[in-house]
């Protein structure tokens, strides 16, 4: 047994920790870069990201003491493709080898932590690691995560499964990060999942106050300190090379008042650690795009420090991210341990709360789960199709460019200024048209493959469905037709359950439910046809109820009609044509709940107070309730009941504001109508809004629920988040992110919303949850509008939210496999196919797929073909590195992930064995399977992270590896492999 700590310090065999003894500042140089915010992609490469490249290497190539960090792969990719020469190249192979350029993170972006799903983080750091590794031979071990607006739990995990030995984070909030760095805490083991714990845990440094910037004040200087290079101009870099606000050049007459202000910043900082180690990042945003300039100052800097350390009781050295953490980790200190509480929300001042990013631009946000969706879909079709179909009509290579193209797109759109709708109007168009333009192509991709299957000949109207889920799924999917009367058939001939009605969207056409049940990858055909002969669709009957004034309801004679199928009863107060309460029919459980639409008002003059913008959301006071009238039309049917409330300002207003169109299902006997009948589905309708406001649609309850909340981080795990008093800004501070799921419940029920796309939710009283659906902002403050980050979007948005009622052991297994129904609706494609009915037994033969079903605890997470041209042995790798062959079509990328916690179900949190050999035998014959890291780059069974000392665990035994095909998956793990099958 080793000696305490304090006995080991006195009998000197350790090194003393910060603060005593010569402090070691390790200065690392990087660039910021925004893959979109300000300016698109395209013109920061051509103002400031491709000379950063281009003049780093060449400077670190000058001298050999330099380093850097590169952290953004779609900027360092663009610069590799189209602007390194074949000598800049040569020189980035040497300087990788000589670990004076490391690659930090190797995603294509720095994705946001708090409204993006795990999946679309798992993906672009997927593609940045194959890029890596295939054209370096390198994997990245250590995270750099300086600029997300919070940081969630779910990312040590991520990173952990990466194979990263440590992870470093910035943005807290100010009160809490002033506490950690005044007990030196800023340093501790993040164990990021309740489940996994020790398993996947990760060393996690929170940089203190001064972030991932070099200081820029300096005393003796009115310009900025330690930035040689200025400030970036747009759109074209001065011919001149004078940049504005460029630091005083380093001379004899200053060097030594910039080298006293270095140190004095240095032990400023070694006051808030535990070892004598300094991290000091040397950079900003866009900086370093004339890197000699940086560099000839900084090597001046840094030798007159050394120089004189005796003077300064300080030594400086460039380095990496991983020189620093390496010489934290020699260390061999005993750290505290952190459990799974996330960072969020984050503020960065007392009445600066972020918490409105988690809204900002919902139509971007909504469009970036649908694409992130339809590739989930377009990868695992194509990847049946190459494997049933090897000597295919379809080119593979353009196949695989089209996806690509949806996969760079969604990559790209996670970045922490991206999804979150904190960038300016031309870049969210930048994201926006990136996105469509790869959607298009896996849509034509899908539609391609569909028609080589079914040898189309043009005589027959198709409807083609997939369910790109490893699950059967039963559901509705929705068409726009221009006839009332409507028959639809599957591919034997069948008359198929449908609805038709009016449409919300048109008064011209109509929408056409049709009622899907598919097996898992697989897809179905149902011809539609106008009216010929028996009638096979219900047809939806509309009631237009008075529009009531809901300001003068009579409460005493509550008026009640009920909406009703075998899950739910929900009644409707006739006196004001809102929701009044809902049954859950099983239990007979009756929770009272009402909907209503609120706006914050904002202040928009930084004279008058805090504002809000894309980041801040900063109300003035309580939400104010937007509508005094309810109109109500009910349409009801053999399949679905729909109730359409429309809000309006007052009893004579012309236009509404806001609308909710309730549905519930009804599935027909035969069905497993299970999922279906147990959601309440609803489609809001929101804008335009008025300037400064932010709109709310608020349930309330008479559920007991003390205002405690749950949401999800990252549609991963779930968050409890109790009500805080705050002196200032507690309505803002209290909300969060919701990605995927949120809740509130009592002792004996539970209430559930599920999202498409990620929103801000709070429970601002008692029983209440309120979602935020929208903002329109403008303010005067000066930054913005230089920047053009004011918000002023007059968009109507229709974001969709499924609610869930039950008890919480039902609700727990409904909420898992409803959210990824949501997350993953089938796909509807359009076509004219071959008319001739097939017999059931060729259909499934000549279908693109045969039924892959995982168990009703797991999720089959990825099945693609990435095409990367590595190979998976990585001594042959490394030593193959610089030849580039075809794509490898041969390698199958498959990750299973388990849904649930230990312990949360009786049955559903056990461990799960798979044989993968069994469970894919329907795509063909698995000859090989290897295991490896979350992102592909590791062989498991050579990944050997670092094992950081705690005190609840000391020493750490090893995680389970598959034996070839049949593996066990243990609550909350991400498992990925390498497939490869007979005849690839």
């Amino acid at each position: 047994m080793r000696p305490p700590l304090p006995l080991l310090l006195l009998l000197g065999l350790l090194p003393p920790a910060g603060g005593r003894g010569a402090l070691r500042a390790f200065v690392v140089a990087h660039s910021h870069m925004d893959v979109g915010w300000v300016y698109t992609v395209q013109e920061s490469m051509h103002a400031y990201a491709a000379n950063v490249y281009t003049t780093v290497v060449e400077e670190l190539t000058k001298g050999k003491q330099r380093k850097f960090i590169a952290v953004e792969q779609e900027f360092f990719r663009l610069w590799w493709d189209a602007v390194a020469t074949d000598t800049h190249k040569q020189q980035v192979h040497q300087l990788l080898q000589e670990g004076r350029l490391e690659f930090v993170i190797g995603g294509q972006v720095m994705h946001d932590e708090a409204v993006t799903l795990i999946d679309d983080q798992i993906l672009q750091l997927t593609e940045g690691h194959g890029f890596l590794y295939e054209t370096f031979g390198i994997r990245p071990q250590f995270s750099w995560h300086v600029d997300p607006f919070g940081a969630s739990a779910t990312t040590p995990t991520l990173f952990a499964l990466s194979g990263f030995n440590a992870h470093l984070i910035s943005r807290i909030d100010y009160d809490l990060k002033a506490d950690m760095q005044k007990n030196k805490k800023l340093q501790f083991v993040w164990q990021g999942s309740p489940s996994l714990s020790e398993r996947q845990e990760i060393f996690t440094h929170v940089m203190d106050q001064y972030s991932y910037c070099t200081p820029s004040q300096i005393p003796f200087s009115n310009r900025s300190g330690f930035y040689w290079n200025g400030i970036a101009a747009f759109p074209d870099p001065p011919k001149d090379g004078v940049y504005p606000n460029m630091s005083l050049p380093v001379t004899d007459t200053n060097i030594h008042l910039y080298a006293q202000t270095m140190v004095a910043n240095i032990k400023e900082r070694a006051a808030w650690f535990r070892t004598s180690d300094v991290l000091w990042p040397w950079g900003c945003d866009k900086q370093f795009f004339n890197a000699s300039v940086q560099y000839s100052n900084m090597d001046l800097l840094l030798d007159y420090v050394n120089k004189h350390s005796d003077e300064f009781g300080v030594t400086v050295q460039y380095a990496t991210v991983g020189d620093y953490f390496q010489a934290v980790y020699s260390r061999n200190l005993t750290w505290e341990i952190r459990d799974s509480q996330d960072f969020l929300p984050y503020s960065t001042e007392p009445f600066q709360a972020w918490t409105g990013f988690y809204t900002s631009r919902s139509t971007l946000k909504g469009i970036a789960r649908r694409a992130s969706s339809l590739l989930y879909a377009g990868e695992s079709f194509f990847t049946q199709y190459v494997l049933k179909h090897p000597a295919s009509s379809i080119c593979k290579c353009r196949a695989l460019k089209q996806l690509q193209s949806l996969r760079w797109a969604v990559s790209e759109v996670q970045h922490h200024d991206g999804i979150t709708g904190t960038e300016s109007p031309k870049v969210k168009d930048m994201y926006m048209n990136n996105l469509m333009y790869g959607m298009l192509n896996v849509k034509k991709l899908m539609a391609s493959i569909i028609f080589d299957m079914n040898n189309a000949k043009k005589n027959g109207e198709y409807v083609v469905v997939y369910n790109p889920l490893a699950w059967n799924v039963t559901t509705f999917v929705t068409i726009s037709v221009s006839h009332l009367a409507m028959s639809v058939y599957d591919e034997l001939g069948h008359p198929v359950p449908a609805q038709v009605q009016s449409s919300v969207e048109s008064h011209s056409t109509y929408d056409l439910y049709i009622l899907v049940a598919i097996s898992g990858l697989s897809y179905r055909k149902y011809s539609v046809k106008p009216l010929n002969g028996k009638q096979s669709a219900f047809i939806g009957r509309s009631v237009k109820y008075k529009r009531k004034d809901i300001t003068h309801a009579d409460q005493q004679s509550r008026r009640l009609f009920p909406v009703v199928n075998n899950c739910y009863q929900v009644l409707f107060d006739q006196n004001t044509n809102l929701m009044h309460s809902i049954t859950e029919r099983e239990t007979n459980q009756t929770i009272q709940l009402t909907q209503e639409f609120l706006e914050y008002h904002v202040n928009g003059d930084v004279m008058k107070g805090p504002i809000s913008d894309n980041y801040l959301f900063a109300p003035n006071a309580s939400a104010v309730s937007v509508s005094k009238a309810v109109g109500l039309e009910l349409v009801s049917g053999n399949l679905i009941t729909e109730i359409r409330q429309y809000f309006y300002s007052n009893v004579t207003a012309q236009d509404y504001i806001y609308a909710v169109y309730t549905r519930i299902y009804t599935v027909p006997e035969g069905y497993d109508g299970k999922l279906l009948c147990h959601r309440i589905e609803q489609e809001y309708s929101v804008g335009p809004l008025e300037l400064n406001r932010e709109a709310v649609l608020r349930t309330s309850t008479n559920l007991n629920t003390r205002q405690l909340l749950y949401t999800d981080n990252n549609g991963y795990q779930i968050q409890k988040r109790p009500f805080k008093a705050y002196v200032n800004n507690t309505v803002a501070r209290n909300y969060y992110p919701v990605v995927q799921t949120a809740y509130i419940e009592d002792d004996t029920i539970r209430l559930m919303l599920l999202t498409e796309r990620a929103h801000g939710v709070s429970s601002q009283g008692n029983g209440q949850v309120e979602v935020m659906l929208h903002r329109r902002l403008w303010n005067n403050l000066q930054w913005d509008l230089n920047y053009n980050l004011t918000l002023n979007d007059s968009s109507v948005v229709r974001p969709v939210i499924w609610l869930i009622l039950g008890a919480k052991s039902v609700t727990n297994i409904l909420y898992r496999t409803s959210g990824l129904a949501l997350e993953h609706r089938p796909v509807v494609m359009f076509g004219a196919l071959s008319d001739k009915p097939k017999v059931p037994g060729q259909l499934q033969q000549n279908s693109v797929s045969s039924p892959v079903t995982v168990p009703p605890n797991l999720h089959l997470q990825t099945l693609s073909i990435p095409g990367w041209r590595y190979s998976s042995n990585h001594a042959e790798q490394v030593h193959s590195k610089q030849k580039q062959g075809d794509a490898d079509f041969s390698r199958v990328l498959l990750r299973i992930r388990h849904l649930y916690e230990v312990g949360e179900d009786p049955v559903l949190s056990q461990p799960v064995m798979v044989n993968l050999k069994s469970l894919l035998k329907g795509l063909g014959s698995v000859v090989l399977v290897e295991e490896r890291s979350l992102t592909g780059i590791w062989d498991v069974n050579a990944l050997k992270r670092w094992k950081w000392k705690t005190v609840q665990y000391p020493s750490k035994g090893s995680t389970e590896t598959s034996e070839y095909c049949i593996v066990t998956v243990h609550p909350k793990e991400i498992r990925t492999f390498f497939l490869y099958f007979q005849g690839q």
